[in-house]
């Protein structure tokens, strides 16, 4: 067992509270597919949560930490469903689900969870949908004061983009790419309403006023419009960028991938802009998806290298105890079906990457192996 890092004040005096939420409401025909068809044991691992405290359990002094278990939600909404609840599992359901806020009571149910179970010690979830970060800030941010508290995103998806304006962007894409991946005949490509989800979150917590535009983070997205973008007149296209121009405006700091791995002085200076006593992190394990990491719901860009998100996280973590402390922290979007599992280089590394990352951040220690 390793103790932490004593020169290290990312959590001190506080314990780690490890609890999931293994929500997986993936719309997409193949994710269901795989669902419906999958054949797994009992033993095989349907919570991320059990996945990664295999490796904290065996490396982490035990008196530094603590296991809250995980929210209960619907069978059909898990990542392995079994074979009852499977007759609920259709692409209408989970639409419906969607559209109709599902994620937003699920993310609600976590910030009770963590109001009245974890703080004041430091929650760290570890789930499946990004959405439920909204939940896991709020009780943070109304503990300590919505001010006092930053919300770092580390993602390759920008988890801002209103569903109404991602439609628009998705019926110019098939109006004008002949190798459009999009299928005009796709009725759930319209007319969805701009519910709380996994792709939108962000926008919701920020016009709601959950959040301080000015102490919001979100770094290493792919999917920043390209240059010429916004230049296209097309109203649907001129929406969709508006958003991301909107958000900048509005004090969030938005940097691409590109420029984490390129820039690294104006991202450690940006680090250092960081005026709150208290820092939330929230990591979408995608930011290594086809690179570092396999076991990732989305993985329609490549992300980054495994030592490249440890050089991310060390410029964060650079300034725990020295400038802010820690509140809580969250891992996402690890798919159960793939993480740990065998791929052409050996085995997937989705949880040994995702504890190391835990290690770093909560305790100050070195990446295990």
């Amino acid at each position: 067992m390793e103790k932490t890092n004593t020169s290290y004040d990312g959590c001190a005096e506080k314990k780690f509270v490890f609890f999931g939420c293994p929500l997986d409401c993936d719309e997409k025909f193949d994710a269901i597919e795989e669902k419906q068809n999958g054949r797994w044991t009992e033993k095989e691992c349907k919570d991320p949560l059990d996945g990664v405290l295999a490796f904290i359990r065996n490396e982490i002094q035990g008196d530094l930490w603590r296991e809250a278990g995980s929210i209960p939600i619907p069978g059909w909404l898990y990542p392995k469903p079994g074979i009852p609840d499977r007759q609920q599992l259709t692409t209408e359901n989970v639409i419906s689900f969607i559209d109709k806020n599902g994620c937003r009571e699920i993310a609600s149910d976590v910030k009770h969870f963590i109001s009245e179970q974890i703080l004041p010690d430091i929650p760290c979830l570890i789930g499946i949908d990004h959405s439920l970060t909204g939940g896991a800030y709020q009780a943070v941010a109304d503990f300590y004061g919505r001010d006092n508290v930053s919300l770092i995103v580390i993602d390759s998806h920008t988890d801002a983009i209103p569903m109404s304006a991602l439609s628009g962007a998705i019926q110019y894409d098939i109006d004008t790419n002949p190798d459009s991946v999009h299928d005009p005949e796709d009725p759930f490509l319209y007319n969805r309403p701009d519910s709380y989800n996994a792709s939108t979150f962000i926008h919701h917590m920020v016009v709601e006023k959950r959040v301080n535009p000015k102490n919001l983070f979100i770094l290493g997205v792919s999917d920043y419009p390209e240059k010429k973008s916004f230049r296209i007149k097309d109203p649907r296209i001129s929406g969709f960028v508006q958003v991301y121009a909107d958000l900048k405006q509005s004090g969030c700091r938005l940097v691409p991938k590109k420029e984490c791995l390129l820039m690294p002085q104006k991202l450690k200076t940006l680090i250092r802009q960081i005026a709150t006593p208290y820092i939330y992190i929230s990591i979408d394990m995608d930011i290594g998806a086809l690179n570092a990491v396999e076991g990732v719901r989305f993985r329609n860009w490549k992300g980054m290298a495994e030592e490249q998100i440890y050089r991310l996280i060390d410029m964060i973590t650079n300034g725990l105890s020295r400038n802010f402390r820690l509140a809580g922290m969250d891992i996402t979007e690890i798919d159960t079906r793939r993480a740990g599992g065998p791929i052409p280089s050996g085995m997937d590394q989705t949880y040994r990457i995702a504890a190391n990352l835990i290690r770093k951040i909560g305790f100050g220690l070195q990446p295990g192996i």
